[in-house]
């Protein structure tokens, strides 16, 4: 659309065009990953009672330009929308284009008018213009143009029966709809989406610490770390449970002045491996490799190793030093120095954390920066394009802007995950600044009420900025519900976190339930953050004692329907128990490779101590099922079979059953 009607330096386009998303306010882009249907809205309208269009302006990365029509949302809201699959990389530019539609107009009130034989001859007179106008548009194909002047010729001097017939000609609408006829164009200012690629959205991420993988307790009583090679026997195990990421706490050397002991005590016994995050020692900083764990040679054979099992290796990025850290005697100038001339610990009042320095951002910003751009472009040139970042919100959001940004236009493919369990405006600012992924609250949420509220949050309202990876425990958090809930509770929370949004993740040994907490904490009791871990993944899960296969199961039904590996299609349903969370995720036909709808809905049971039997309630329209039609649906986790409506009964037995994961079945 090359003209419009707007005119010049107005606030206000004639058609008004408002409240356009994909938007994120301060002017940064939106985001999306590549094949994720991105809903794009605006509210548009004008004065009086004529019909208006919509059409989205997309141009991509490449050039190429498309046009979308809206479809008005018939709520009242005058908000018009259009579902679209972004596939290329890159930053894509839209508008959204709101024109009178005249043929619309006119075919309504004609055939208003036409049932009760009202201004017959200025219907027929006013449409024969219409269409004589629209056949002598030179971009219509001949064919085209020829049935419209047909049309116009039949409208002249017509009965109310024939105007009306004519208003309701599908074949004419499709004309008009595809080229629209029109007397008023208006255009909103172009926005950017961002498209990144698909692993920034989707994926299941795996936690463990290469240091236990492999550890073996000798005869004197030591114990000797395990490797990177031995930890690369535990991949093909984490790959065959589906997950796509192993992620590795920091690798580097650890410091030994104020070394935390076992349980974050202040002394360190003999053989206490210490904190990964009190990072720095004489063997090097953050660009060097424990030496308890091997080689550079051997991490790049691990990220080798991992990659060829399916997954891509994501480390750790904690900016912060141990006393003996390299930069603590090289660069002084880049920590908070007391009037007693000592640093400053890190502090999280009342917790202080001894082992560890935290950097001034703003003393020597310059060399700061560059320093750390270069350690990140250094794990880079080591294949590593996954950092899972370390507390940024301690440090200043314009800084990870600019590394962020710095980095992934050198490198598109590097993705930056967020640990800030912070205040909503920093958090969600980080996602702004650049930020792929970012953790959530979600752990903190269990009851109904709670995940309704989050669910609704996370693929709703901060969507177009913030991608939540639903981690369910991590090395530092292990919740009460986790604590307390038993078996069930561990079930439940991780068929909630891999169907809820297109990225989870888990700590090692939650498939083996370690719910024991250290007294008056949220932390795992011998924190594997101070200490070695033995487990026999192999025993547990041979036994029936492991939670293995449903993690399994639960990756294999995400993998196997595109509904999970959308962010912004989920839909919260209603059930009359206060501890039913009801939820499903739908996919067009138009959006999957099969050509068939995914429908997938998820009823869990939240409280991990009861059964609980209610009344499931439904919109069934949202996957386009009549309300009070009957189909069916397959328990993906049990393979039973129901026959459903739009109100269903349900019985959850938290020890046993405590989820449904149903499909609803295509209807022939």
């Amino acid at each position: 659309m090359d003209r419009t009607d707007d005119a010049p330096g107005m606030r206000t386009t004639r058609l008004p065009l408002v409240a356009p998303t994909p938007a994120v306010p301060g002017g940064f882009s939106a985001k999306a990953f590549s094949g994720e249907v991105v809903p794009f809205g605006v509210t548009a309208f004008r004065e009086g009672h004529d019909i208006i269009g919509v059409h989205l302006r997309l141009m991509s990365p490449g050039g190429h330009e498309s046009l979308h029509r809206l479809t008005p949302l018939n709520d009242g809201t005058d908000r018009w929308r259009a579902d679209v699959a972004l596939e290329e990389r890159g930053t894509w530019s839209f508008r959204f284009e709101a024109f009178s539609d005249d043929f619309a107009t006119w075919s309504h009130a004609a055939e208003l008018k036409a049932a009760v034989d009202v201004d017959t001859p200025v219907s027929a007179a006013l449409g024969a213009q219409l269409f004589a106008r629209a056949a002598a548009e030179k971009n219509r194909p001949a064919a085209e143009r020829k049935r419209l002047a047909a049309a116009a010729e039949g409208l002249r001097g017509a009965d109310a029966g024939t105007i009306a017939a004519v208003a309701r000609d599908a074949e004419l609408a499709a004309l008009f709809a595809d080229r629209p006829l029109t007397t008023l164009q208006s255009a909103s200012d172009w926005l950017k989406i961002l498209v990144e690629r698909e692993r920034a959205g989707v994926g299941a991420w795996y936690e463990f610490f290469p240091r236990s993988e492999g550890a073996k307790r000798l005869k004197d009583g030591s114990i000797k770390s395990g490797t990177f090679r031995t930890a690369m026997k535990r991949l093909p195990g984490v790959a065959g449970m589906g997950f796509d990421v192993i992620y590795l706490p920091p690798i580097h050397p650890i410091g030994e002045i104020n070394r935390k002991g076992r349980n974050n005590t202040l002394e360190a016994q003999p053989g206490d491996p210490g904190s990964p995050y009190a990072i720095g020692s004489r063997d090097g900083g953050h660009d060097a490799i424990h030496p308890d764990l091997g080689t550079a040679a051997d991490f790049r054979a691990f990220v080798r190793a991992a990659e060829k099992a399916g997954l891509e290796v994501a480390l750790d990025l904690a900016l912060q030093a141990a006393p003996d850290h390299p930069w603590v005697s090289e660069h002084p100038e880049w920590f908070t120095v007391l009037p007693d001339g000592t640093i400053a610990y890190a502090e999280n009042p009342p917790k202080k954390y001894q082992d560890i320095y935290p950097i001034n951002f703003d003393r020597d910003p310059a060399g700061i920066y560059a320093e750390v751009l270069r350690i990140v472009r250094h794990w880079v040139s080591q294949g590593v394009k996954i950092f899972r970042v370390d507390n940024p919100h301690t440090k200043p959001v314009q800084f990870w802007e600019w590394l962020i940004g710095t980095v992934c236009a050198e490198d598109p493919d590097v993705i930056f995950l967020s640990e800030a369990f912070t205040r909503p405006a920093m958090m969600q600012s980080l996602a702004k600044a650049g930020f792929q992924q970012s953790y959530t609250y979600f752990t903190w949420r269990n009851t109904k009420a709670e995940l309704e509220e989050f669910l609704g949050s996370i693929s709703r309202d901060t969507a177009d900025f913030m991608r939540p990876n639903l981690f369910v425990n991590t090395h530092d958090i292990l919740t009460e519900y986790l604590q307390y809930g038993g078996r069930a509770a561990y079930r439940i929370r991780a068929a909630i976190a891999a169907t809820a949004a297109p990225t989870y993740g888990v700590y090692a040994g939650y498939e083996l339930f370690e719910n024991v907490a250290r007294p008056g904490s949220e932390e795992n009791i011998d924190n594997e953050k101070y200490e070695y871990k033995f487990r026999d993944w192999d025993a547990a899960e041979a036994s029936g004692d492991s939670l293995a296969p449903l993690l399994r199961r639960l990756n294999e039904i995400r993998r196997s329907h595109p509904a999970l590996r959308q962010l912004r299609n989920l839909s919260v349903h209603w059930s009359d128990d206060d501890s039913i969370l009801v939820y499903s995720k739908h996919l067009g036909s138009a959006f999957t490779e099969t050509g068939s709808a995914d429908t997938i809905i998820v009823v869990a049971n939240v409280d991990p101590h009861s059964v609980r039997q209610t009344t499931v309630h439904l919109d069934t329209q949202q996957w386009g099922i009549p309300l009070g039609e009957s189909y069916e649906v397959e328990d993906l986790l049990t393979g039973s079979v129901w026959t459903w409506t739009d109100h269903n009964y349900v019985r959850l037995d938290a020890f046993a059953e405590p989820v449904h994961i149903l499909k609803v079945r295509e209807r022939s």
